[in-house]
């Protein structure tokens, strides 16, 4: 809505006014003061309307949190997963494309963990000690 208003108001600047028509319950004309009104009236509803939105959704956010609950999907590595990535980049032999494809994450996900001699990397450091 707030687009909208500032269309119209872009539009009355240019001289150019608005008059609906036809339409679900419309009749509005923004050339009389009653239209502008009405106008304004809208708009300040649906502004009010969206900023009930955005406040009933930070106060459901922060319930989920206060229950332990987080958004988001689940982290793809788990403890178990770094150790193994920390035994297996040790090796020589190891080839990290199917060490990927075998822990079913991302080359840059295991590089964000383990370093290539197989030391933990701080994301890693703190998936362990959770």
């Amino acid at each position: 809505m707030s687009h909208l208003v500032a269309i119209i108001s872009d539009l009355t600047d240019r001289g150019i006014n608005l008059k609906i028509l036809s339409g679900q319950g419309a009749a509005l004309d923004t050339t009389t003061a009653s239209g502008k009104m009405v106008f304004s009236i809208f708009a300040a509803l649906s502004e009010f309307e969206r900023d009930l939105i955005i406040e009933r959704t930070m106060a459901g956010l922060a319930a989920a949190r206060a229950r332990g609950r987080f958004g988001g999907a689940p982290f793809k590595m788990t403890p178990a997963k770094v150790r193994l990535a920390m035994a297996a980049m040790g090796k020589p032999e190891t080839k990290v494309s199917e060490l990927c494809e075998e822990l079913g994450i991302t080359r840059q996900t295991l590089y964000r963990h383990v370093a290539p001699d197989g030391v933990l990397r701080k994301d890693g450091k703190k998936l362990l000690k959770e």
